[in-house]
């Protein structure tokens, strides 16, 4: 069998020739498994070439029907010739499908679908677009929130960190966070592995330096106190979310993350006077495209560079950091954290703990985000964005982590946003 994958008004369509036997069913199920992304909906498959339909070709079109939904979506069967049509008569399954005469018909039906679950979403709220993004905002909390910085960011970026550098942390204290850390039985086994490290719930995604380039998690079913995560250094929230942001780039479209960053900066600029250029970002999206940086190396003191100079400095970047523009990862499912500094409107006093104060800064805005790739997840903006969080990290299929450069795009995202107003430092 022929297959043909492409999208028509954001509407993932198959197009098949040929039989829709064994061979076939695995073919498509396949192809299904490949291109649908995280976001996606409803599915149509055109089976105006397909002249054979065997009970294996059935089980895979009930598997999509199953799949999709569970996102309130819809499989959409168009142009069915004879044959096939008598095989589902006789398999007793014509009535559980939605068939149409063509492609066209069977893609108004799901985008009517869809539109009618977006109104029904957005009734209560009304979304600001800007440069063709749609972003909803719903008040959460009016109470205040911090950053709680614990150890030095100078010494992890002079590859200074000795053992006395190193805190141990329990999993309860840490439910949105990022830094650089690792977990092991001791101080000593935790020290030469220490990585890109990410906290969500009280599950922690980290990246060994053993040159292996595979992520390590682990998530607690409960709190023995047996176990700490040890850091270098660490930046974790402490209080609520005050607005939670839907982000929707459309069927085809993307943003950048720096676009998400400044976007959310331009609106507390114009509503909160209590905006003192930081803000905190957890985030459950669908991704079209990861762009990341780490570290390749634990940054201990014994292996410091030798000329002095920051691990990111130019003459040491590609010796210490592993940097990958070429974006990975398209139609999955990412959760976030991490934080953003708007110059323009932040005090000084808050910059050194979390900022490299060597750094020129050329720009407006710096960040600082992790992400962790999931797949499978099926998007759906109206449930609880910290419910999600918690069942993705226990429950998805887990795929990477990494420290998310700027350029990483997302086409749709929940976003927990918090105001930062004081900055607590604990080295």
């Amino acid at each position: 069998m022929d297959l043909e994958i492409g999208r028509r008004d954001g509407i993932l369509t198959l197009v098949m020739r040929g039989r829709l036997d064994g061979y076939g069913a695995g073919k498509l199920a396949d192809a299904v498994q490949a291109s649908l992304r995280d976001d996606d909906r409803s599915v149509v498959f055109d089976l105006a070439g397909v002249n054979y339909l065997s009970s294996a070709g059935i089980r895979t079109l009930i598997a999509v029907k199953k799949r999709l939904k569970e996102r309130n979506g819809t499989l959409a069967l168009a142009g069915v010739q004879e044959y096939p049509r008598n095989v589902l008569d006789m398999a007793g399954v014509t009535q559980i499908f939605s068939l149409y005469p063509g492609v066209e018909e069977a893609i108004i039906a799901c985008k009517r679908s869809q539109d009618s679950l977006s109104v029904i979403n957005d009734l209560a709220r009304t979304p600001v677009v800007r440069n063709g993004v749609a972003y909803t905002v719903e008040p959460v909390s009016p109470r205040g929130s911090s950053l709680r910085v614990t150890g030095s960011l100078d010494k992890m970026l002079r590859a200074r960190l000795t053992e006395g550098d190193i805190r141990a942390i329990p999993f309860s204290a840490l439910q949105y966070s990022l830094g650089l850390g690792a977990l092991g039985g001791s101080v000593a086994d935790a020290l030469p592995l220490l990585g890109e490290m990410i906290t969500l719930h009280g599950s922690v995604v980290w990246l060994p330096t053993d040159g292996n380039t595979t992520p390590d998690f682990f998530t607690p079913v409960k709190e023995t106190g047996e176990l700490s995560i040890y850091s270098g250094y660490n930046v974790a929230l402490d209080g609520p979310f005050h607005e939670i942001v839907t982000i929707d780039a459309g069927d085809e479209g993307s943003i950048a993350l720096s676009e998400v960053y400044r976007t959310i900066f331009d609106f507390a600029r114009e509503q909160r006077r209590d905006f003192a250029g930081i803000i905190a970002l957890a985030m459950w999206a669908v991704v079209d495209g990861v762009c990341s940086l780490g570290v390749k190396r634990s940054p201990i003191a014994a292996s410091s560079p030798a000329n002095g100079l920051p691990i990111n400095a130019e003459e040491n970047a590609k010796e210490w950091l592993e940097e990958n523009d070429e974006p990975k990862y398209h139609g999955d499912t990412m959760v976030s954290f991490g934080f953003g500094i708007d110059y323009s409107a932040c005090s000084d006093e808050h910059l050194p703990a979390l900022t490299d104060q060597n750094r020129p800064k050329t720009e407006q805005l710096q960040l600082h985000n992790h992400g962790v790739i999931f797949r499978g997840v099926p998007w759906d903006a109206a449930l609880d964005l910290t419910r999600q969080i918690e069942r993705i990290v226990t429950e998805g299929e887990f795929v990477d982590m990494r420290h998310l450069k700027e350029s990483t795009r997302v086409r749709r995202a929940k976003v927990g946003v918090a105001y930062i107003s004081e900055i607590a430092v604990e080295e």
